[in-house]
């Protein structure tokens, strides 16, 4: 089972504040741990959401919003894609890892679905076709 896991953002990460040098070495210690358990398929930091934007859709028509976005809690700073057994192990991981933050914070964790989770269908095959060249 793959899973996305989700680091939420703070003030500090929306304001382009960067991880310490001594969080960013904790970090990456943590994340050999799990490349070396063939737990991590790959892990980034985001940029903050004033260097983004949403595409927002009504019908036919498309609206474009620039960042900043206002509910901070509601951002994602970084992530990981794991591929695990179970939520458990899942857990059992990021629990283990430094906290992301100088603060209090939370972190989502999500799966992934996997094209075995759709029935049969000419648009479900398009998707496995795209799977596969994507893995090559």
């Amino acid at each position: 089972m793959r899973f996305i896991v989700m680091v939420k953002a703070t003030k500090d990460s929306e304001a382009g504040k960067m991880p310490s040098e001594e969080l960013l070495g904790a970090m990456a210690k943590f994340n050999e741990e799990m490349v070396k358990a063939g737990v991590m398929l790959d892990g980034n930091g985001l940029q903050p959401s004033s260097k983004g934007a949403r595409v927002r859709f009504s019908g036919n028509k498309r609206t474009v919003v620039d960042g900043p976005f206002a509910e901070t809690k509601e951002l994602v700073a970084g992530y990981w894609i794991l591929q695990c057994k179970s939520l458990a192990e899942c857990v059992e991981w990021i629990k283990r890892g430094p906290n992301p933050h100088n603060e209090g914070g939370e972190i989502e964790i999500r799966q992934l679905f996997e094209m075995e989770d759709f029935g049969e269908s000419e648009a479900i095959e398009h998707h496995r076709r795209l799977d596969q060249q994507l893995k090559s």
